[in-house]
């Protein structure tokens, strides 16, 4: 592939928790998914000389960002561009060989040879988005198409049907783990998980045993007790 659209609000929700140096081997890694049309290889070494990268900042990205597999780092997004710019692709060159759109041959000639039909009608449509395959579930309130598409696929992927009583599930979890349902379903898509538990996102968001919140709490009081206990005053904490 040599183009690709590329969605800035979908980038944003999907990568907000990325540092500079991380969102840039985001990138490059997409630009080499797209490029090659290919998994990304398994070795990170090799993959971060050619990004022109740390090998430790490709390695963190690939293991938040992608889906690891025998064959290499799969990305479910970019599979499903893929898939869908060789669908078009294959459709310009079939009405290409037929000359473009030929017009309706009942209004332009006084005795048409055949009955009009639509011949540029593909028997099969395998560009259409695999969800309707996979699911009979609409997008749910509060999530954007794309992240539900893209979720769907990893569902395909795996021949898993989403069912309502799957999505019931994800939700109850999301609400546990203190996310929104889109938020969890991106973290899905980031990760290529089928489901979703509040406990697979517990260990990432806790450190020493603090929350994120606490964590943050505590470095301020840590700073404020430095600053009382080292400066020249007598102030004193309170027991």
């Amino acid at each position: 592939m040599h183009y690709y659209q590329f969605h800035i609000g979908d980038y944003k929700a999907a990568t907000a928790h990325l540092s500079n140096e991380e969102d840039l081997a985001y990138r490059r890694l997409l630009d080499m998914y797209y490029d090659t049309e290919s998994l990304i290889p398994l070795d990170t070494q090799w993959v971060a000389k050619r990004l022109r990268l740390d090998t430790q900042v490709v390695n963190s990205v690939l293991h938040d960002m992608f889906n690891l597999t025998e064959a290499g780092w799969y990305h479910a997004r970019c599979e499903l561009i893929i898939e869908q710019y060789h669908a078009m692709a294959e459709k310009n060159r079939a009405n290409g060989r037929l000359g473009g759109r030929k017009k309706n041959p009942v209004a332009t000639d006084s005795q048409p040879i055949a009955k009009a039909t639509i011949n540029d009608k593909p028997k099969t449509n395998n560009h259409k988005t695999i969800k309707e395959k996979a699911t009979n579930v609409a997008c749910p309130v509060g999530v954007s198409q794309s992240v539900w598409d893209d979720f769907i696929v990893i569902r395909n992927k795996v021949k898993k049907p989403f069912t309502e009583t799957a999505l019931k599930i994800i939700q109850r979890e999301s609400q546990k783990a203190g996310l929104t349902l889109e938020q969890a379903l991106e973290t899905c898509c980031a990760r290529g998980w089928q489901g979703f538990e509040a406990s697979w996102v517990a260990e990432k968001q806790t450190q020493n045993g603090l929350t994120k919140a606490g964590q943050r709490n505590a470095t301020v009081l840590h700073g404020l007790t430095r600053g009382l206990l080292g400066g020249q005053s007598n102030v004193k904490l309170l027991k």
